[in-house]
């Protein structure tokens, strides 16, 4: 059976770990909805998930990524997430997906000087 945990790792930072697929998202879904309500009540703006520690994902888990950045939303809350798997990652991009989610920035660094 396919496990998967969403813990806290540090203020403002929750992450997600084990595998995204047709078993584990409805309750991840729930969790997601449960931690978003609280931290809007508890009045914070900005959460990031870690996704560096996710071991399988599916279009499943794109699914629960895209639900859980409108639930977000809903709450008043900029979510972020960090670390996207290459799987869902090259799922994303050939749904056309990829721009629609939260995804961390990452600064590139030029070595035209």
């Amino acid at each position: 059976m396919s496990q998967s945990r969403l813990a806290p790792c540090g203020p403002g930072r929750w992450c997600l770990s084990g595998t995204l697929d047709f078993t584990t998202v409805t309750e991840l879904a729930s969790e997601g909805g449960a931690l978003f309500r609280d931290q809007a009540a508890r009045g914070l703006a900005h959460l990031e998930i870690d996704l560096s520690d996710l071991e399988a994902a599916n279009s499943a888990g794109l699914a629960l990524l895209l639900e859980w950045a409108e639930m977000a939303r809903e709450h008043g809350i900029r979510l972020t997430y960090r670390q996207l798997p290459d799987s869902l990652n090259r799922i994303a991009t050939f749904s056309n997906l990829q721009s629609i989610l939260p995804l961390e920035e990452i600064n590139h660094v030029s070595n035209d000087l």
